[in-house]
This record gives C-alpha cells, structure tokens and sequence, in this order.
C-alpha cells in the first residue's frame, strides 16, 4: 500500500450528503429547493427573500433549521426535516465497491449527520451500504446542535467514547473538519465533482491546513489507504 497511512484509526466516522455519494448526483439541491420553500410557507416571504433568510441562517447558525429554532420560528424540528428530505433518491446509484470498501475498514464505522434519521437510513439503503455501519447520528441525536458546532461533536464523542487520536472524519465541509482538527481528529477532506455544487461543499482543489488528506472520489481513496489489517498482515 502506497496510500495515506491510516493504520491508528478504530473510528471510522463519515459525513453522509456529498461524501458518501458523490456532489453531482442531485440530491441537496432537491433539498435546498426544499429549504427555500418550508422558510417561504413559514414565515410568509416571497422565495428569494426566504432564501436569503435560509442562507444566512446557515451561515450563522450551521444550518437552516438551527437559525429557525434559534429564533423560535420552529417549533416542530421532525416537521421541518420530514419535509425537506422528502426526495427522489433515484438520482443516487448504488455503489457495492464502495460498500466492501467501506466493510474493510478495521475498527467501528459510524455515520454523523446534519440530517435526520430517516434521510440517513434511505441515503444508505438507497447508495447498498447500510450494512456497513455500526450505528448513525443524526441532528437530533446531535441535540439539534449541528456540525460544526462543538456541542454537537461532544455528543456524538460522548455517545462513542471516541478517542481523537484515533478517530477520522470524511467529509465534504471544510468547517465542519475544523471543529474535528480542533479536537484531534485526523481530517480528511472529499472534493465536489466539477459542475454546480452545494454551497456547503468545498472548492474543487481547496487544501486549508486543518484538512490532512484531500480527495476527488471517496472509493478510491478507501482502496488505497493503509490501515491495522495491513500492519497486522506484514
């Protein structure tokens, strides 16, 4: 194995939207379009005015639905998310390389979402992949404090009695990673595909100093690392 040596992980964490699929299947733009309509219903705003407030909430706030229930314009955090996760998966090609990829990894494999549960459970069942995970964590799970927020990441590390030192995390926000280089996490950052990207994603190419490994196709870089079944082979 020529690849990164990732022989100290035994946790596996993967972000779930654009990184476990790749950018450019159309899924969070159903979602964001999605978004604009719930904030354009709820707060009676005209749709490019409702995504100026979503946008700016997530700016500010990590994500849309935590910049609506910071201001007490949700109440009902599974009516929201229900909502704009109702999509078509069709759009997402199922991808068993990746999945006896994913499998191979020594130690626990975990999902860590800004998503819902049940999003979660369709993205994997949909992409063939959700044997191989040993649990998700959604935003609720998160206490509805999500990535980047360091609230959340305590939870989830709470939860798994992970061990920064031998934790990573995949995942296409290069915020996100930060909160996880603060923490001691190895940080390894999946580039969007060329073409229209969501605005949480990275720029193709970006390398900031808190991401230690960077790639343009997750199955590929699962192949090539190095890992303990490696070590223990030799």
């Amino acid at each position: 194995m020529t690849g990164p040596d990732l022989s100290h992980i035994s946790t596996w964490v993967f972000d779930l939207d654009n990184t476990l699929y790749p950018s450019d299947a159309e899924v969070m733009t159903q979602v964001d379009r999605l978004m604009t309509d719930y904030v354009a219903k709820l707060l009676g705003l005209p749709h490019d005015k409702a995504r100026e407030v979503q946008k700016r909430y997530w700016r500010e706030h990590g994500t849309t639905l935590n910049g609506l229930m910071a201001n007490g314009q949700v109440t009902d955090a599974r009516d929201f998310l229900d909502f704009v996760h109702d999509i078509d998966l069709d759009v997402i090609t199922p991808d068993p390389e990746l999945a006896a990829r994913i499998t191979a990894l020594p130690g626990r494999r975990l999902v860590y979402t800004n998503g819902s549960l049940k999003h979660a459970e369709r993205v994997c069942g949909r992409l063939g992949i959700s044997h191989c995970f040993d649990d998700l964590f959604d935003v609720e799970a998160a206490g509805f404090q999500p990535k980047p927020h360091r609230a959340g990441f305590d939870r989830f590390t709470e939860r798994f009695a992970v061990r920064p030192a031998e934790a990573t995390l995949f995942e296409d926000s290069v915020r996100n990673l930060k909160t996880a280089h603060e923490l001691g996490w190895t940080t390894i950052l999946v580039w969007p595909k060329p073409g229209p990207r969501d605005e949480e994603c990275a720029e193709p190419g970006h390398h900031p100093d808190h991401v230690h490994h960077a790639t343009d196709c997750l199955r590929t870089f699962l192949g090539q690392v190095r890992t303990a079944n490696h070590i223990a082979a030799k």
